[in-house]
């Protein structure tokens, strides 16, 4: 009795003295960024704020990347679109920072991390503002998609990242008993990235986190669409390494077109990903040329789906802004609903009513629930995938609407729009759309709706809702993507010990995770003996050249030994192994007495 009650005195002091720890602010250093160019304080002269029209199709590119806000058209400014041997710079630059900076210890690496946590926690206005600007979303939109997720990264690898990249220990199997075996994470070198718009500063971040905490250097090719946002986001980066010592260069953003992205492919390590299918494999033949290892994720056509045993108001929420999220402009966006007849109607109608009540218009000007499309023409696509499906039998229930839009931006918003009696034969609902659109397909059985949410090139995630859990995981377990939420929309991605990726056009590898951090390493296997010097591999006798002529009747009895399928056929093959043994000494010592 004494003994419990000491260790439970020793138990709640131990947890006292944590939570007191908690309480004591940790010293982490601040780090100042020159954001002055940045601001839209009002203060700047009416011929830096002119109204931009940018070019259409491949004439629009040249040596620089014009910037503009989508929301307003407002000019934000230019970038050089750097030619092959400017990238070839930034890559070599990298590259030597990276051989010190594979020598760090965790614990500099930590503060890193620490440092940037600090300043986002600190700056979240400005980091989504800039962000708002840059691809028209609103500061809800991106305090949700680049502030949180960043942030449940940084402190997943705050706090398990040195576990998975310390060496693993593994079996060794029954003939290398005498051995010890482990992986090691290694640092490949210089990863690139090449990230979408959508997101400016967590695609910028994801990558560059998990690729300088394993040790690597990395170089990240900004959207032109989102090149402003990227280059003042890595101020912070580069800041935050000057404030812990890192070599100069060791992380770069750069600015161009697909040449640029194409010199970057042939130069780095290890390639990540984040686009369309299409420009996807394009990435894939370049790397192919010198066997770099590629991680895709090429976006989604999300299922999400509703069972009739659900509360259909408290799903209709999640299922409006699992579709409005960023203006729909997510590659982990819901975009099939698949609703069980029994609540078909229902959810319908309530789902339009909160499509009807969202406000859409310019996220920094006035209260928005949406805002612009980012990238010019994609609203037209958008209005063609609509008619596309109007010609072939569907119907719109309702289209959200835009306040007062100057002529000169009316083209880059699109209305919320929630359609009914859509199939699979129309575009709709088999290209992803990346847009605000809501179509509504009935079912009537588990079985129907698996057939029907497979029936896609895309298989990057899906979302089942169901009363019972066993029911929705029954539905989730059969279909063919990479992510799956229960009851839930992309809560997956906020679960950072997660991996993050897809199957089909969706694209292949994961980044997120153990599985996404450990793809930013050399992985080295390791084997060495465990009783060094005592015990040493030695090549029996009958298997040293000259081989003895019982070398094979040798072989079999090892194998039979280490391997037999019983005890009794183990110990026949050690006795068999042994014999063997003996008469080869036996013959040896007599070949030596004449």
């Amino acid at each position: 009795m004494e003994l419990w009650w000491m260790l439970l005195v020793l138990g709640v002091s131990f947890a006292l003295c944590r939570f007191l720890l908690m309480l004591i602010p940790p010293n982490v250093p601040s780090i100042y960024v020159d954001a002055s160019d940045v601001l839209d304080d009002g203060n700047h002269p009416m011929e830096d704020t002119f109204i931009y029209i940018p070019s259409k199709g491949k004439a629009a590119q040249a040596d620089k990347v014009q910037c503009y806000e989508p929301a307003t058209m407002k000019y934000l400014g230019y970038f050089p679109a750097l030619t092959a041997e400017e990238v070839k710079e930034h890559v070599d630059q990298a590259r030597k920072a990276q051989k010190v900076w594979a020598k760090s210890s965790f614990k500099q690496r930590r503060l890193f991390l620490r440092i940037l946590l600090k300043y986002i926690i600190e700056h979240q206005e400005l980091i989504c503002e800039t962000s708002s600007r840059d691809t028209g979303k609103t500061m809800v939109d991106a305090s949700l998609g680049e502030i949180m997720t960043t942030c449940e990264k940084i402190t997943w690898l705050l706090a398990e990242g040195e576990r998975w990249l310390k060496p693993e220990y593994r079996s060794s199997g029954r003939s290398m008993l005498h051995k010890v075996s482990r992986v090691e994470f290694h640092p490949l070198g210089v990863v690139g990235a090449l990230v979408s718009w959508n997101y400016p500063f967590h695609n910028i971040f994801n990558p560059m986190l998990a690729a300088v905490f394993a040790g690597n250097g990395i170089v990240i090719k900004v959207s032109e669409h989102a090149s402003w946002s990227g280059c003042f986001y890595l101020r912070i980066i580069q800041a935050a390494l000057t404030a812990v010592g890192a070599p100069e260069h060791l992380v770069h953003v750069i600015t161009g077109f697909s040449e640029t992205g194409e010199a970057l492919v042939s130069s780095v390590d290890k390639v990540i990903f984040v686009g369309s299918p299409g420009v996807g494999k394009m990435i894939m033949k370049n790397a192919a040329n010198n066997l770099t290892p590629v991680t895709l994720e090429l976006g989604g056509k999300d299922a999400f789906i509703v069972c009739d045993d659900v509360d259909v108001p408290h799903v209709a929420q999640i299922a409006v802004r699992a579709a409005l999220q960023s203006s729909g402009q997510n590659c982990a966006g819901a975009e099939r609903f698949y609703v069980h007849e029994n609540v078909y109607s229902d959810f319908v109608a309530q789902v339009a009513k909160i499509v009807k009540s969202v406000r859409v218009g310019p996220p920094l000007a006035g209260r928005h629930d949406m805002g612009a499309i980012c990238m010019p023409e994609h609203t037209d696509r958008l209005q063609s995938l609509v008619k596309d499906a109007l010609d072939k039998g569907a119907e719109i229930v309702v289209r959200g609407n835009f306040g007062n839009l100057g002529e000169e931006v009316v083209g880059q918003f699109f209305p919320p729009t929630v359609m009914i009696n859509v199939n699979d034969t129309m575009k709709l609902m088999q290209e992803e759309t990346f847009g605000p659109i809501i179509p509504v397909v009935k079912f009537s059985s588990d079985e129907e709706v698996v057939t029907m949410a497979n029936d896609s090139n895309f298989g990057l995630g899906c979302a089942v809702f169901s009363g019972s859990q066993r029911r929705a995981r029954a539905i989730a377990s059969q279909l063919h993507c990479g992510v799956a939420a229960i009851n839930d929309f992309a809560s997956n991605y906020m679960c950072q010990s997660l991996p993050f990726g897809g199957v089909k056009d969706s694209g292949f590898g994961r980044f997120a995770g153990v599985e996404g951090l450990r793809a930013c390493c050399l992985v080295k296997s390791v084997v060495e003996d465990r009783f060094w010097p005592f015990i040493k591999t030695v090549i029996p006798k009958p298997l040293q050249y000259p081989v003895a002529e019982n070398g094979f009747e040798f072989q079999e009895s090892l194998i039979g030994a280490l391997y037999g399928l019983s005890i009794w056929d183990r110990l026949h093959g050690i006795i068999n192994t042994l014999k063997l043994l003996s008469d080869q000494n036996t013959a040896g010592a007599a070949g030596r007495g004449h």
